[in-house]
């Protein structure tokens, strides 16, 4: 059986605790720790991104909507902000140290390694990123 729900919400930082709930409420009790934080983790960056820069100072909402068919939550991020492909940001070289290391990147980097799968196109006016983890390991 699949599960699908969205939710549309303004896209501000304190939100992400509304976000986090909803995404929780597909998982099954006995999650194991280190996925959830890897999720956690992997929604933290894609949220707060879009509330700090897709709109600007006037704000605006995101769109976010989970599944989870045959043990696979999959979580799709919408908003309406500038256009940006997270993706196409430069992996950070993380053979420097944090002093070394120019500062951003880091979160994406991690929810490209975390998840199994990642991707992102602008469609109808609209950024759409989407990400899958297996949450049977």
């Amino acid at each position: 059986m699949k599960l699908e729900k969205s939710i549309m919400l303004p896209a501000d930082d304190s939100n992400l605790q509304n976000v986090n709930d909803f995404i929780h409420s597909f998982l099954p009790e006995n999650c194991d720790s280190t996925v959830l934080n890897q999720i956690d983790l992997a929604v933290e960056e894609i949220f707060v991104n879009i509330a700090h820069y897709a709109y600007g100072e006037q704000g605006g909402e995101a769109s976010v909507s989970c599944s989870f068919a045959e043990n696979v939550l999959t979580v799709t991020f919408e908003d309406r902000g500038i256009p940006f492909n997270p993706l196409e940001k430069k992996d950070p070289d993380i053979t420097l140290s944090a002093e070394e290391r120019k500062i951003g990147g880091l979160g994406i980097f991690l929810t490209k390694k975390f998840m199994d799968s990642i991707s992102y196109v602008f469609k109808d006016g609209k950024n759409i990123l989407s990400f899958s983890k297996n949450i049977i390991q």
